[in-house]
């Protein structure tokens, strides 16, 4: 006997299928062209943006009032590692302790 799915496996269910036709469009699309110049430039700068765009809301803000805590100062280290070009690994580092030490003092 087969359990019936409930609304929310039906919904992950479709969500699931429109992610892999969306993705493999592109490729089915394209043929093993390239992008033209222009959307290619915009595509490589979607995901920074995105990116830049959840961490800024989950460390100032999302559905509560705006929060200026050590996560701001976690993410003033961050760029700062980032504007001096140093590693990932370094860049993540920093950002733990720069926040660890905002905790520790507060």
């Amino acid at each position: 006997m087969v359990p019936a799915l409930s609304s929310v496996g039906v919904l992950v269910l479709l969500v699931g299928a429109a992610t892999v036709i969306f993705k493999s469009s592109g490729p089915v699309l394209l043929g093993g062209r390239n992008l033209p110049e222009r959307i290619g430039g915009v595509v490589a700068t979607l995901a920074p943006a995105l990116l830049a765009a959840l961490v800024v809301t989950q460390a100032v803000g999302g559905d509560r009032p705006l929060v200026f805590d050590a996560r701001l100062v976690w993410l003033a280290g961050a760029v700062v590692a980032i504007r001096l070009r140093a590693p990932v690994l370094v860049v993540v580092v920093l950002a733990a302790a720069t926040a660890a030490l905002v905790r520790a003092v507060a």
